[in-house]
C-alpha cells in the first residue's frame, strides 16, 4: 500500500502562487497514476487534477484549467501541483491521491483511488 505525504500548503494572497508536493513511499511509484483533490468543510471532496503513471497525460477540471499544473518526478517519487493566479475560492484542504494505472481516466476523475494523503491546507486571502 502506497503512503502519501503532502507539503507546501499555506496562506497566500489572491493572485499569488503555491506549489504543493506529495511524496510517495511503500510502493512502486511508477505503477500509479496520481491526482489532487480538495475539500472545504461541509462539502464533498472535489477532484482537481490527475496525471498518468508516465506523466504523458494530464486532466484538469475546468475551474483550475490554465492556472494549475500537475507534474511528477518518478525518480523522486513525488507529484506536484503548481498553483498560480490563486483565488479565494481555491481555499481548501488539498489531498494527494494514488490510483493504479488502469484507473486513470483521461476524461475526468480516476475511477478508483487506492491511497490518500493526510492533506495540506491552502488559504487564499482576498
Amino acid at each position: 500500500q502506497v503512503q502519501l505525504v503532502e507539503s507546501g500548503g499555506g496562506l497566500v494572497q489572491a493572485g499569488g502562487s503555491l506549489r504543493l508536493s506529495c511524496a510517495a513511499s511503500g510502493g512502486t511509484f511508477s505503477m500509479y497514476g496520481m491526482g489532487w483533490f480538495r475539500q472545504v468543510p461541509g462539502k464533498e471532496r472535489e477532484f482537481v487534477a490527475a496525471i498518468s503513471w508516465s506523466g504523458s497525460s494530464t486532466y484538469y477540471v475546468d475551474s483550475v484549467k490554465g492556472r494549475f499544473t500537475i507534474s511528477r518526478d518518478n525518480a523522486k517519487n513525488t507529484v506536484y501541483l503548481q498553483m498560480s493566479s490563486l483565488k479565494p475560492d481555491d481555499t481548501a484542504a488539498y489531498y494527494c491521491a494514488a490510483f493504479e494505472r488502469g484507473y486513470y481516466n483521461p476524461y475526468g476523475a480516476p475511477r478508483r483511488i487506492n491511497g490518500w494523503g493526510q492533506g495540506t491546507q491552502v488559504t487564499v486571502s482576498s
